[in-house]
């Protein structure tokens, strides 16, 4: 298990250091994805600590899917997560902002900065993101990204960042 609070970013924006999750930000995880009102649109939630424990603590590979921490650089809090995940010849990515952390531009600036890191390390991949039809924030999110509807996929709206 990982200890290191230096450990190597995945990438940075002005705000925040994207990285891998380290033992010390599971219990602020637990908090936020076990609040079942807040992360009502997410599947990734409700679990034991050993269970996101055994998850997020495991080398990230894009190719089967990673999540990764978006931590504060100036007091290291844990703010939320990224969801990277390539297939074929697109990446699906995923996000979440803690509730003592939202409204304050966090998501905006890390998909930001995500966007850049995919279009520069995975060149030429679709970048697409699924969200609930009820999920309104995720959806203006999504849009002020320039992200555009591209349909449908079990019962999530599909958008494409163009």
């Amino acid at each position: 298990m990982q200890k290191d609070n230096r450990m190597q970013a995945v990438f940075e924006t002005k705000r925040c250091c994207i990285r891998p999750f380290i033992e010390s930000d599971l219990d602020a995880f637990v908090v936020y994805r076990n609040n079942l009102e807040w992360m009502e649109f997410q599947y990734f939630k409700g679990l034991a600590r050993e269970e996101y424990e055994k998850i997020l603590l495991r080398e990230p590979s894009v190719e089967k899917g990673a999540q990764f921490a978006i931590i504060r650089k100036n007091d290291q809090a844990l703010l939320g997560d990224i969801f990277m995940k390539k297939e074929a010849e697109a990446c699906w990515i995923g996000y979440t902002i803690s509730p003592s952390f939202k409204r304050q531009g966090y998501a905006y600036e890390t998909i930001q900065g995500m966007i850049r890191w995919i279009q520069q390390s995975h060149r030429g991949l679709k970048i697409l993101a699924g969200t609930s039809p009820e999920n309104l924030a995720s959806i203006q999110l999504l849009k002020k990204l320039e992200f555009a509807p591209a349909g449908t996929e079990e019962g999530e709206l599909v958008f494409q960042y163009v």
